[in-house]
């Protein structure tokens, strides 16, 4: 075996007690059955992934760290946010407020109305899933306006009271 000659199996089913999450276990899984005789081809068919992805896996156990450690892949931090953090909490803030008190001509705040906010105070381009984004962890949730019963006409109201009966209070076509 041109892998995993320093580590025993013994070594390897020990740290997959010690492991969390199914990368690892699956890493650790992989490496038990090629140290029991399964090739890396075996290996990438029953994992449905590359041969070399398998080579990959086995290589990294081949090194002087803890088996723990080798399994587990490095933290990923994403992008570097556009506000800083201080420019964030302010755009919470004013978000939690009508639009009007921030200059704005609009009864509440969209997606597009963010956007442009954003751009015109800082200077940030966000597309519009990201200000859907921005706005839901601000804390507010998207509310769809519904038609007020009280405005509707009185005729239609009495018309579909007179449908609803009919079908004896289950929605039926007319």
């Amino acid at each position: 075996m041109d892998h995993l000659d320093e580590r025993s199996v013994k070594e390897l089913q020990d740290a997959l007690d010690n492991v969390d999450g199914n990368k690892p276990t699956q890493r650790l899984l992989a490496a038990i059955a090629y140290k029991n005789g399964v090739t890396q081809t075996e290996l990438a068919e029953w994992h449905d992934t590359g041969r070399r992805t398998i080579y990959s896996w086995l290589k990294r156990l081949d090194t002087d760290e803890s088996l723990e450690q080798a399994v587990t892949d490095d933290k990923r931090t994403g992008r570097k946010r556009k506000l800083s953090d201080s420019e964030q909490q302010n755009f919470q803030e004013t978000v939690h407020e009508l639009p009007e008190q921030a200059g704005i001509d609009a009864q509440a705040w969209t997606p597009a109305l963010a956007q442009d906010y954003l751009e015109e105070t800082y200077g940030v381009t966000y597309s519009i899933p990201s200000c859907r984004r921005l706005l839901k962890e601000a804390g507010l949730s998207y509310q769809k306006p519904r038609r007020k019963a009280a405005e509707a006409n009185e005729d239609e109201q009495e018309e579909f009271h007179d449908t609803l009966k009919k079908s004896g209070g289950r929605w039926a076509p007319p």
